[in-house]
């Protein structure tokens, strides 16, 4: 049993279950993280330019976790290798972590939050 059957099993979620069942995209517009208070936040980011280099590290620094959609910079593997490094380096620097999820994405996590890189 996989990983994601193992958890959906534990959240209650049937594989036949409808995402749209689950939360609308109008419940998702309803949320505000400004007034419901939370520790911290996972935070989708594209990575479509220097800046939004800053932007990551901003969250990082305030203890959010970071999705990064790092397909609008593909088109430049050059400029992409060297701005995945520097963030590499900033989230070792903070004490996190960083692993990629998949082709596009990347997680990056503030101070004191490790990822679990191995498959079972």
């Amino acid at each position: 049993m996989g990983i994601l059957s193992k958890l959906t099993q534990s959240l209650g979620i049937s594989s036949d279950m409808n995402v749209d069942e689950f939360m609308s995209a109008a419940e998702a517009e309803d949320v505000d993280v400004m007034h419901q208070s939370a520790k911290f936040y996972v935070k989708p980011i594209a990575l479509q330019s220097d800046g939004d280099v800053a932007i990551v590290q901003e969250e990082l620094a305030h203890e959010n976790l970071v999705l990064l959609n790092i397909s609008p910079m593909a088109r430049n593997p050059t400029r992409l290798k060297a701005v995945v490094q520097q963030l590499k380096e900033f989230t070792l620097k903070q004490n996190g972590d960083m692993a990629r999820i998949d082709e596009d994405k990347i997680l990056l996590t503030p101070a004191e939050v490790k990822i679990v890189k191995r498959r079972r």
